[in-house]
């Protein structure tokens, strides 16, 4: 499905994968409720992700302890910053991170990049070359009439791709809410395949030999810091 992803089989987790999966959730909904309120009915962000954890089974004590931790006073601050490097071959990733200690982030991440004699890059040095948007994937044989209600209620979309029964529709990330909205009005129990707001690239690259074996060993060092929580890249996946 061009750059987007397409549905693939999931693969089971492993114990450490899930608690970091946990952990990030549990961050996010902490920073989304103390910044936006921890009600989730006034905060359409926080409610949404409360959706989503569910989706992805996030237990419902690590949804509930965060929006408790969120009322105390005080607390932690986190920030999301993003970083930008060069890897092997022609390969350039964004690395999403939610931190509490900046300096000890960036550390870990130009770090993982060192071992692979690689570095980071400045602000905008690889983002350019990606979009940033929100894709939704859903399973429906109504993609006309999707396709037109969307467009009668004003929603601007930037792709609308169907292949196998399943619709895939990106947008800017500026009205994923009026998009989710007018979606399930129009199927109330929409099943979201992929709800995913990140970086896609405008082109993809292969890597093979040396280069392949060390981007595999760059996104498992990255993939192992705590802080980071989603790492986005130019590379092809494997069939």
């Amino acid at each position: 499905m061009g750059r987007f992803p397409s549905i693939a089989a999931s693969k089971a987790k492993t114990g450490a994968q899930k608690a970091k999966v946990y952990s990030s959730y549990a961050k996010e909904i902490y920073q989304t409720a103390k910044n936006g309120g921890t009600d989730p009915n006034g905060n359409l962000t926080l409610r949404r992700l409360i959706e989503k954890a569910k989706k992805e089974q996030i237990p419902s004590e690590v949804i509930n302890r965060a929006i408790d931790k969120a009322k105390g006073a005080g607390g932690e601050d986190y920030q999301t910053i993003l970083y930008e490097g060069f890897g092997p071959g022609a390969s350039t990733l964004i690395i999403k991170t939610m931190t509490d200690n900046v300096n000890r982030t960036v550390a870990e991440v130009r770090a993982a990049f060192n071992k692979v004699h690689k570095s980071l890059g400045v602000t905008n040095s690889v983002s350019y070359n990606y979009d940033y948007l929100t894709l939704v994937q859903f399973q429906s044989d109504k993609e006309e009439e999707i396709f037109n209600i969307l467009l009668e209620q004003g929603i601007d979309i930037v792709d609308f791709e169907t292949e196998d029964g399943i619709i895939t529709i990106t947008v800017n990330p500026n009205i994923q809410h009026k998009l989710k909205d007018s979606l399930e009005k129009i199927i109330p129990t929409i099943d979201y395949l992929v709800d995913e707001t990140g970086y896609y690239p405008k082109e993809k690259v292969r890597l093979v030999d040396e280069d392949k074996l060390e981007f595999d060993k760059l996104m498992r060092i990255l993939d192992e810091i705590e802080d980071v929580t989603n790492i986005y890249h130019n590379v092809l996946e494997e069939e």
